[in-house]
């Protein structure tokens, strides 16, 4: 049997008007000043910031102004969600062509590992892709520790046994976490990505199977990984 996991921002979601808008409006809110999409994505290869409110905290002090964690965290919800599910989250761009995962799952098991919320996977999922099963989907909501830790790999790893698995992300911190759970990785590198080529180099330090510019690619990506 075979499994699929996929992250999903910068995999199965474009985060970059949704999330990544949050984190630059959270910044603005708490300092005035406008970040960029740059800077998020140089922390996020630095590793160790798989959730965005550490981002903006980060942004933040950096910046000289002081919040705390949950001030960041509830700024950037809101601005997410807006008052009736009319925030940013409206403009959340689902990523895979049409049948890409049906076909997916025709070969294997799909599963997700996000640093996502079960509300804001769960929401995601329902919108895009209401018909495929993801099984199991391991969100930040579970009593284990974030990415680059491997404890949500190794969970559905153990509801597959003998599976034969490779995780799919686009950060760091998943190709940190499948190493560490002795998974094939496959990055991410979308090809108007800030830092792209140290994004690239990094994923290659990690063992990389391969590299793809988007999930699209992945069917001809996996002959090689399985060897099939």
């Amino acid at each position: 049997m075979k499994v699929i996991v996929f992250d999903m921002d910068g995999v199965l979601v474009d985060p970059t008007d949704s999330f990544r808008r949050a984190v630059i409006e959270t910044v603005r809110h708490f300092t005035g000043h406008e970040t960029t999409y740059a800077r998020i994505a140089a922390i996020k290869n630095e590793g160790g910031y798989n959730d965005d409110a550490d981002v903006s905290l980060r942004i933040v002090r950096e910046l000289g102004f002081e919040a705390t964690r949950d001030q960041v965290n509830e700024v950037g919800m809101r601005l997410f969600w807006g008052e009736n599910r009319d925030g940013f989250v409206r403009e959340e761009r689902w990523l895979p062509k049409e049948g890409v995962l049906e076909r997916l799952s025709e070969q294997a098991r799909l599963a997700i590992f996000t640093g996502r919320g079960h509300t804001t996977a769960s929401h995601t999922l329902g919108r895009f892709c209401p018909k495929i099963e993801f099984d199991p989907v391991m969100v930040s909501d579970h009593t284990f520790p974030l990415k680059p830790a491997p404890d949500g790999l190794l969970r559905i790893l153990a509801r597959h046994p003998g599976a034969d698995a490779v995780y799919v992300g686009d950060t760091i911190d998943d190709a940190r976490s499948a190493r560490a759970a002795s998974l094939p990785f496959i990055g991410i590198a979308a090809a108007d990505a800030p830092h792209r080529d140290e994004t690239i180099d990094l994923f290659e330090a990690e063992g990389a199977r391969a590299i793809l510019e988007s999930v699209n690619e992945l069917e001809q990506a996996l002959e090689h990984v399985y060897g099939a």
